[in-house]
């Protein structure tokens, strides 16, 4: 018969942080800030965080806060979608033009059907 030998687990590795730069952690602190203050697109938050007029990020630490902050894009496209019918009594495809248009709120046409769909 043969001994019986435990084998020890394997210690676990050792969890590494991530360096992540700073002004990609301001960059993501900004885009919180917007997401709470007004509802914004993948698109119209980047151009916020890059503007020259805006934040002046650069664009890698603009698309790091974009797709690191986890916002509901549909959410955001409905509130949007709210504002319009509520403040300027906009019909539905008028949203969703002011919706999806490069020089409105730049939110996909999936995000803006969404919205219109779900209006009250």
């Amino acid at each position: 018969m043969e001994p019986v030998v435990e084998e020890k687990e394997a210690a676990p590795a050792p969890v590494v942080e991530e360096k992540i730069p700073s002004d990609y952690k301001s960059a993501l602190k900004s885009a919180q800030n917007y997401d709470k203050l007004m509802p914004m697109s993948k698109v119209g938050l980047f151009d916020q965080l890059t503007s020259e007029y805006g934040d002046k990020f650069t664009s890698e630490a603009a698309q790091y806060a974009v797709g690191s902050l986890g916002a509901d894009w549909n959410a955001n496209a409905l509130k949007s979608a709210k504002n319009y019918q509520e403040m300027m009594a906009m019909s539905p495809e008028g949203i969703r033009d002011q919706l999806t248009s490069e020089y409105g709120d730049n939110y996909t046409a999936e995000e803006a059907d969404y919205a219109v769909q779900n209006l009250d």
